[in-house]
């Protein structure tokens, strides 16, 4: 029989201290006293028996004045079972993985937050973003004014009427004052005018189709806001939702953790394992509650933002659903939304560039008067009549200023131009640089799926060799440190296969 050396019993009397003492000032309190637990000594092997492949302590252990340190219980860390983001990734983990129950109220530790059962999907967050967006608002408003632009155009077509009412006297004294050539002493005019103006043929049309356009200028810049604010809403979800992801698989394997330390404590006090082991599979228990809480304080945040972006007032924790949306066909460069702004913008600037002709071509306005105008000389009743007449206005010369607004207009439209070549050579960048990287992120997470499996058969294994006391628990701890790796790994690149497909939609609109 072999003798654990004396250093080795020295170092574990003083380590176990510290742990006892760690844990049970975490621990929550009991309403009975703790047992004492005897010395923890090996039998003896019997005859025929299977050898372990961890040969046992055959030291004999130090006598404790209290239990083995425990796990906290873990129930109120159960959540609500959703389904992950890659399938078949529990296919091997199912003998083992705990089973959570979904209640109908529940609350998420850590974040201090009643959970709703009502979970959200994409769409109320795009539709409370699209409600409550400001400037969406301010593009709706801006059409309502144009269309009231429009018609005023059409209203100052129409005859106008207006009142007019001078009155003046110009009195002399002593041969000094006014010329009543010019004043004829007193002037009393009461005037009802009706005037229409005749614009060039054409003008109308012209002056018509700038609202229009203005008004398609506005619905294209709306058009591209709400595609920004749908892009910017659902990547926060996706963001959001693999935070959630990470504290469901966390939930699920704390409390795998947690069984397994039964029965790793079970075992070690019968004294196949070391107490060494035991101790150091708590460390990671306790590792993994660490990144629990973590994972929610980074759920906790994310959704936070979330509904800062949807513009929602509510501190209500919720589950989400799983982001579902395909990859949009890709459309020609000509026929997407964004490049609908320059095809505008080309028609404002010809129409524009008509305007200036228009604008130089002879105005017609006529009158017609009737009312009562005298001087109060002579006969004032009889002064009562009417009087009509025809103003044209004719452009003659005006420094040759009609030729420099041409001039601006064929700057304008070399800008337009230059940044819609751009346009065209990034946008095509653009998307065959994002489907690049979808094309990596699928190889890669079917390959980390395949590894997966190996990881998994892995875990399944060292949980059978456990129950029987042949594991090795340092290899299990390496095991579940890989299956953590594995699994965190494939979540990111799956939240990061997401966030290339709404990039891709979001150049795709049309």
């Amino acid at each position: 029989m072999q003798h654990a050396k004396p250093e080795s019993i020295v170092l574990l009397m003083m380590l176990l201290p510290l742990m006892l003492g760690a844990q049970s000032s975490s621990a929550p309190p009991k309403t009975n006293p703790p047992k004492t637990n005897p010395p923890v000594t090996t039998p003896a092997a019997k005859p025929g028996a299977v050898p372990n492949r961890t040969a046992p302590d055959t030291t004999v252990q130090p006598k404790l004045n209290r239990p083995l340190p425990q796990a906290r219980d873990t129930q109120h860390l159960q959540q609500p079972k959703l389904p992950l983001n890659t399938s078949g990734d529990n296919m091997h983990l199912n003998t083992i993985l705990p089973t959570t129950q979904t209640k109908d109220s529940l609350w998420l530790s850590g974040l201090g937050q009643s959970y709703n059962p009502a979970n959200r999907a994409l769409n109320d967050y795009l539709g409370s973003a699209t409600r409550s967006s400001p400037i969406l608002n301010d593009y709706n408003n801006q059409r309502l004014s144009n269309l009231i632009d429009s018609m005023r155009l059409q209203a100052s077509l129409k005859p106008q009427v207006t009142g007019s009412s001078t009155n003046s006297y110009a009195p002399t004294f002593g041969g000094w004052g006014y010329d009543g050539a010019i004043t004829n002493g007193a002037n009393f005019s009461q005037l009802i005018t009706v005037s229409k103006q005749f614009l060039p043929k054409g003008s109308l049309q012209n002056q018509n189709e700038a609202i229009r356009l203005l008004s398609e200028s506005l619905n294209a810049s709306g058009r591209v806001s709400v595609m920004d604010l749908h892009k910017s809403v659902t990547a926060q979800y996706v963001t959001a939702y693999g935070s959630w992801e990470q504290v469901t698989f966390n939930t699920e394997v704390l409390n795998l953790l947690k069984k397994e330390e039964v029965i790793l404590r079970r075992m070690t006090e019968k004294g196949v394992y070391r107490q060494t082991d035991y101790l150091a599979f708590l460390v990671t228990v306790q590792q993994q509650e660490i990144q629990l809480s973590q994972a929610r304080l980074q759920y906790q945040n994310d959704f936070a933002t979330l509904n800062y972006l949807a513009g929602i007032t509510d501190t209500t924790a919720v589950a989400l659903e799983k982001p579902v949306f395909d990859i949009s066909l890709v459309p020609e460069p000509t026929s997407t939304i964004f490049y609908q702004q320059y095809r505008v913008d080309s028609l404002k600037l010809r129409n524009s560039d008509a305007l200036i002709d228009y604008n130089y071509k002879p105005k017609i306005n006529a009158y017609v008067d009737g009312g009562y105008v005298t001087t109060f000389q002579e006969q004032y009743w009889k002064h009562f009549g009417t009087s009509f007449g025809l103003n044209i206005t004719v452009p003659i010369y005006d420094g040759k200023q009609r030729q420099m607004q041409h001039d601006k207009i064929t700057i304008a439209e070399r800008t337009r131009q230059g940044y819609r070549d751009f346009f065209l050579r990034q946008y095509s960048q653009q998307v065959a640089q994002l489907a690049q990287q979808l094309r990596t992120t699928q190889a890669l997470i079917e390959q980390q799926n395949s590894q997966l499996k190996y990881v998994e058969r892995l875990m399944e294994a060292n949980h059978k060799l456990l129950e029987t006391g042949d594991a090795h628990v340092t290899d299990y701890i390496l095991a579940i440190a890989n299956y953590l790796n594995a699994k965190n790994a494939i979540r990111q690149n799956n939240v990061n296969r997401l966030q290339i497909i709404n990039q891709i939609n979001y150049w795709n609109s049309k």
